[in-house]
């Protein structure tokens, strides 16, 4: 049991939370009206049966505790936010435990994306915590419940500290997974020795890409470097492509063939008001074009995740 137990502090300063505006939805009126026109002139039962199957392949059943590790080759091109949308769309669908475990101490944000008033127990904390004796009941005392479903753990209180250590993680992650059906890790960025230790160790991993020439460019060297690896590394990672702006200069498709050549999955996921504002994610403030992006990545990456042994 802990010696002494964290003072609990607030992911945001009040005084900077009061400042917040009121979240926009990820497309305007326009947009969501004249979609909706369009459904009712056209058919949309084949859009429908795609996204039932999306559906059940997020829910498919796990015999043991699946570990996604989310991860990039730089900071800042959305990882986190990929993070949190992975977490809240298996906390959507699944009627298992989920877990959101951050593995990025360098003033992550996962809190504030998954809408986290405050923080208290953090992975180093519960290094010397957790035994295997513990009920589901007794580690979620010690986890930050998710505001529609699912769990937080933070790498820490959101102030500059030590990084993760690696035996830390691995000690971490191996105790919890037995808890969870799914947990989603938001590792640090790549070459970092925690988030490498957590695409090896992870049963799939997401790999995600802004956008722009140099962004793809550098990740095809990323997933040409898995391919070379002893394990079927390459064979269990999906490619998120993230808008990061509405007005892009790179041709969409053209990219996602280019990584499509390795052999990976991608899943393009378009700009959305909501997503760039920042702060807390709301699913039903998203743009419909991105809750189906975030249920077919989630649904490729526990698919390549149950593959795994």
């Amino acid at each position: 049991m802990p010696t002494s137990t964290p003072e609990s502090v607030p992911t945001v300063d009040p005084r900077l939370a009061a400042a917040l505006s009121r979240p926009v939805h990820g497309e305007s009126a326009v947009r969501r009206t004249g979609r909706s026109l369009r459904k009712l002139a056209s058919s949309a039962s084949q859009e429908v049966f795609e996204q039932t199957q999306l559906a059940r392949d997020v829910q498919q059943p796990v015999t043991t505790g699946r570990v996604i590790a989310v991860t990039s080759i730089r900071g800042g091109v959305g990882k986190t936010t990929i993070s949190a949308l992975l977490a809240r769309t298996y906390s959507r669908y699944r009627h298992d435990p989920v877990l959101a475990l951050e593995a990025d101490a360098a003033l992550g944000t996962l809190p504030v994306r998954l809408g986290a008033e405050t923080v208290r127990w953090s992975c180093t904390d519960l290094a010397g915590i957790l035994e295997p004796s513990m009920l589901l009941t007794d580690v979620t005392g010690y986890l930050v419940p998710v505001t529609g479903g699912g769990w937080l753990l933070p790498a820490g209180q959101g102030r500059i500290g030590p990084p993760l250590e690696v035996a830390t993680y691995l000690s971490v992650s191996l105790a919890l997974r037995r808890y969870f059906g799914v947990t989603v890790v938001d590792c640090e960025s790549l070459p970092g020795e925690v988030a490498r230790t957590a695409i090896g160790t992870a049963h799939s991993r997401v790999l995600v890409v802004p956008a722009t020439a140099e962004g793809v460019d550098g990740t095809r060297q990323v997933l040409d470097w898995l391919a070379h690896l002893p394990a079927p590394t390459l064979a269990h990672t999906a490619v998120a492509l993230c808008e990061s702006s509405p007005h892009i200069r790179l041709d969409v498709k053209a990219a996602m063939g280019y990584l499509r050549e390795t052999g990976v999955s991608v899943v393009h996921v378009p700009y959305d008001r909501h997503l760039g504002a920042g702060g807390p994610i709301v699913n039903s403030m998203l743009s419909q074009a991105t809750s189906q992006a975030a249920v077919q990545l989630a649904a490729e990456a526990l698919r390549f995740a149950v593959r795994t042994p």
